[in-house]
């Protein structure tokens, strides 16, 4: 006998998404502070319930935290901000810090109230089949239960010569939605023409990492509008958002460039500074 089947989460995952993405443009600020695990109370974080509203203030669309953090988060911390719960963890104390496992279920995240759970993936990073088991695992899980998930999808690994390099990210980022992203974040490839071939690879939206803190503003802003140009869907930047002297306002001039259509050299401007 054949037992039909019915779909769990009817159009959950659609409506959770659309509070991680702008609904006119379908595009996404996320600030992730995931870092305190990864590198402890760093700065621009180590007080992390001021710049989650900062961010909010700033008009993020989301940030992505680990669970402790959402447990003792004070009742209207972040406003109209989606709430991305991390599921991946590893420290820079360890031996093998490209090594991510799972800290976290998708159950979890959504009794924390989460509306999307995110993954960290090390494409060609020796426990790469480790990290690509837990993503099938997570991705059915968030399937069942109607959750978007974000992939943080990063070419990393011996065999990786630049972690920039176009056919790596490309291959990364597609890999990544066949497994069931709903949302992929990977590496900007230098420029609009090669990031163009990364967004063209992937069947689901792209957002750009930011990287380690950048030289100037006027730089962030011209990487975000040129992957915007290339068709990316957004960003999801920490340190050069979160450790910025004006974090609210760094908010805003990334969200003017993501959301508005500004230029760079507008959004610098209104910065202000």
């Amino acid at each position: 006998m054949t037992i039909p089947v019915t779909p769990l989460h009817g159009p959950g995952k659609s409506l959770r998404l659309g509070r991680i993405l702008d609904p006119s443009t379908r595009r996404a600020v996320i600030i992730p502070m995931d870092h305190g695990v990864s590198a402890g109370p760093i700065a621009g974080i180590a007080g992390i319930y001021r710049t989650i509203g900062q961010v909010a203030e700033g008009g993020g669309t989301a940030v992505v935290v680990h669970k402790g953090v959402v447990q003792s988060l004070p009742a209207g911390a972040s406003p109209g901000t989606g709430l991305i719960i991390h599921l991946s963890a590893s420290t820079g104390l360890g031996r093998t810090p490209d090594a991510k496992t799972l800290v976290c279920t998708v159950v979890e995240a959504l009794r924390l109230g989460a509306d999307a759970v995110s993954v960290h993936v090390n494409f060609g990073a020796e426990t790469e089949k480790e990290m690509l088991h837990d993503l099938g695992a997570v991705a059915r899980d968030c399937q069942e239960w109607g959750v978007p998930l974000l992939v943080m999808a990063y070419p990393r690994g011996p065999n990786i010569k630049s972690q920039f390099d176009v056919e790596v990210v490309k291959h990364a980022a597609r890999a990544a939605s066949e497994l069931g992203a709903d949302l992929v974040k990977t590496n900007y490839t230098g420029s609009a023409e090669s990031f163009r071939e990364v967004v063209r690879g992937c069947p689901v939206p792209v957002v750009i990492a930011g990287g380690p803190r950048m030289g100037s503003d006027l730089d962030v802003l011209r990487m975000v509008k040129d992957s915007i140009d290339a068709g990316g869907s957004g960003v999801s930047i920490g340190r050069n958002v979160f450790q910025h002297a004006d974090v609210a306002g760094m908010t805003r001039a990334v969200a003017a460039v993501v959301l508005r259509g500004a230029s760079a050299e507008e959004a610098r401007r209104a910065l202000g500074g």
